[in-house]
């Protein structure tokens, strides 16, 4: 049995109607929560029980909690964690947290956890990336990489990787707009891919991944990563030889605004590559379009998802 090709959000701290009805119906491969949608631990593990209730099996759930900026789940009820930045070469220290962390998460039902970044740090790194990334040495950012992943591994939490295939050379926030990567072919080979790849033989089956919003100009002039079919099967899939189930990053983010319109988006990414969309915003007009126009899985993503799920 296959799943709705979207991994879907909603807006508030229990599911309403209409939205257990629509993904009940839609069945979707996944739910991504966010900060609006927990108040206490009570709260968030009975709406993690409601959401496998709905679709009436264990599905991927997934959050941002990476620490730092971003985490969804913060005090008074759970730890501030540093941010990737902070640790420097503090091994030691990255793999007790990132244990305790993945702990939090599987206490309340969640089971993936999109993190970590694998990005490199350059001079221009935007501001919303910067303090998430671990080094601008290459050997640093697969050390912390693989520290992150076992620890996540170990206390059952999905790690997904981001964001592919390295988006460290942003000077933009993709939230806001689309950020433009001039490097040459090359450049990106021998620095920006390395993480992604060295980490992806290490741990094939076992993780996800997440393709950006930036448009590579040496690569492909017309598409952003996460609508290139280029990148996605050239770059991703046969470069960096990432053989997991593969998500866009949030299709409602600034970056893809000229591409059409939500389900439009949706359907040019899972056309160029990505195993599943994700889709952010929780509004559920927004998604009522999506669960109409999406198709089910393919054959080759319900087989990598069925690896974790």
């Amino acid at each position: 049995m296959s799943h709705l090709a979207a991994i879907l959000s909603f807006e508030g701290t229990e599911l309403q109607d209409k939205e257990r009805s629509l993904f009940k119906e839609a069945d979707p491969c996944g739910f991504i929560l966010f900060k609006r949608n927990i108040s206490d631990q009570q709260q968030l593990e009975a709406l993690t029980k409601s959401l496998f209730e709905t679709v009436g099996r264990k599905c991927p759930i997934l959050i941002d909690q990476e620490g730092g900026r971003v985490q969804r789940m913060g005090p008074p009820e759970w730890p501030a964690y540093s941010a990737a930045s902070l640790y420097k070469s503090d091994l030691k220290g990255l793999s007790q947290d990132s244990s305790s962390l993945a702990k939090d998460l599987a206490e309340m039902g969640i089971n993936l956890n999109c993190a970590p970044v694998l990005d490199m740090e350059f001079p221009q790194t935007d501001e919303s990336v910067k303090d998430r990334t671990y080094s601008s040495q290459v050997d640093e950012v697969i050390k912390s990489g693989v520290t992150v992943i076992q620890s996540f591994l170990s206390n059952g939490i999905t790690p997904v990787i981001k964001h592919l295939p390295g988006q460290g050379r942003a000077d933009m926030d993709a939230h806001n707009a689309l950020p433009r990567i001039t490097a040459e072919r090359e450049q990106l080979a021998s620095l920006d891919y390395i993480p992604f790849s060295v980490i992806s033989q290490h741990f094939q089956g076992q993780i996800w991944g997440m393709v950006g919003h930036c448009l590579y100009e040496n690569l492909d002039k017309e598409f952003p990563a996460s609508l290139s079919e280029i990148i996605i099967r050239d770059i991703i899939r046969d470069v960096i030889n990432f053989d997991g189930f593969l998500v866009s990053d949030d299709i409602s983010m600034g970056a893809l605004e000229g591409y059409g319109d939500i389900h439009q988006i949706s359907q040019k990414s899972l056309d160029a590559g990505c195993d599943a969309v994700l889709y952010c915003k929780g509004e559920f007009e927004a998604m009522e379009r999506l669960v109409n126009h999406l198709p089910k899985l393919r054959n080759t993503s319900l087989t990598r998802y069925q690896k974790r799920f």
